[in-house]
């Protein structure tokens, strides 16, 4: 009798190590740290649709183990669940921290501004969003979307407005757009359109004279002179000759907008385009840069006063000298064009 419960005790203990070593085991390989990143941490992003070897491929520069990786995500049933977005990864996280990471999908911060074309803007979301470029072109030259939201190709821009935005990166070309015109909607509250109208401008139209507003001055204090400039002639029929138009107008016409141009010449004052507005009345047919909220506002509260012109100063650098007539503008242009060859700029 004896015996037997010497070999029960006996097969108990063994029962118990070999218990306590696979519970090591496992609380081992489940819990303690398997990463290999020197950084405190670092982003994954798992395409849409992914399988669990496209995780496990991803991720792999990442991992210390991938057998303890895999064993815990085979017992979270992790492989039959894979989700696609970008997940955030913790220097000394153990495969069960990892694996509860690879499910809260972590919102991107959004980041676009000065885009100058549709094209610009497309490239600058599908470089921190996982649809590409031309799914997001496409998207806002859909003719339902243009149409619906009262927009053409040539001004779609405008709905746009710079901010700070969360997205999943794994938000598709539809989803974007549909809430960038909802973000445009939000932005032009009844207080706004009620100064749009005031301004004789619609919505696009203060996007549009905004984003000449924002090429003309990077100064914030001095754009509600500038738009106050522009409205001016405006009212008064008068061409805005606005040097960024033509500027965008050679860029376009050459279908190259890497150009840069420091000095406008009289030959591209000649520029044949409709955004070239040396040569027409009235705005161009779209936004020639994406204007921030600063310019927008700009033209939404202009400054009151009697200029019609203004040309970049040489003794307040970065800001203007502004003038009533054209004799006073004058004298301040011929200032800027001495500075100008003084300084051997020559395009």
């Amino acid at each position: 009798m004896n015996k037997i419960k010497k070999v029960v005790s006996i097969i108990a203990v063994v029962i118990i190590t070999i218990a306590g070593v696979y519970g090591y085991k496992l609380y081992r390989d489940i819990f303690s740290a398997n990463t290999k990143f020197t950084q405190d941490q670092v982003y994954v992003e798992i395409p849409t649709d992914s399988e669990f070897e496209n995780v496990k491929k991803i991720i792999s520069p990442y991992i210390e183990d991938m057998d303890k990786f895999e064993t815990t995500a085979n017992k979270k049933s992790y492989p039959r669940n894979v989700k696609s977005g970008r997940f955030l990864l913790k220097k000394g996280m153990g495969s069960n921290a990892i694996i509860n990471s690879l499910r809260q999908n972590v919102p991107v911060n959004l980041a676009f501004n000065n885009q100058e074309r549709l094209e610009d803007f497309a490239g600058r979301i599908a470089s921190q969003l996982e649809c590409d470029s031309l799914s997001i072109l496409n998207a806002f030259k859909d003719k339902q979307f243009l149409e619906e939201n009262g927009f053409t190709e040539e001004n779609v821009l405008a709905v746009c407005i710079p901010n700070s935005y969360e997205y999943f990166w794994n938000t598709t070309a539809e989803k974007f757009r549909d809430k960038m015109a909802k973000e445009y909607r939000k932005f032009w509250t009844e207080e706004r359109q009620a100064k749009a109208k005031a301004q004789n401008l619609t919505p696009i139209q203060v996007s549009i004279l905004a984003s000449i507003v924002h090429k003309e001055t990077v100064k914030k204090d001095e754009r509600p002179t500038v738009a106050g400039v522009y409205l001016n002639r405006l009212n008064k029929g008068i061409k805005l000759e606005a040097d960024p138009t033509v500027i965008y107008a050679v860029k376009k016409n050459a279908n190259d907008f890497s150009l840069v141009i420091k000095r406008v010449l009289n030959k591209d004052l000649k520029t044949v385009s409709p955004y070239n507005m040396y040569m027409y009345n009235g705005l161009p047919p779209g936004p020639i840069a994406m204007p921030d909220i600063t310019a927008l506002d700009a033209v939404l509260n202009p400054a009151k006063h009697n200029y019609i012109y203004f040309c970049a100063s040489v003794t307040n650098f970065g800001y203007h000298e502004f003038a009533e007539t054209p004799a006073q503008h004058e004298v301040n242009r011929q200032k800027y064009i001495e500075w100008v060859n003084n300084q051997g700029i020559k395009r």
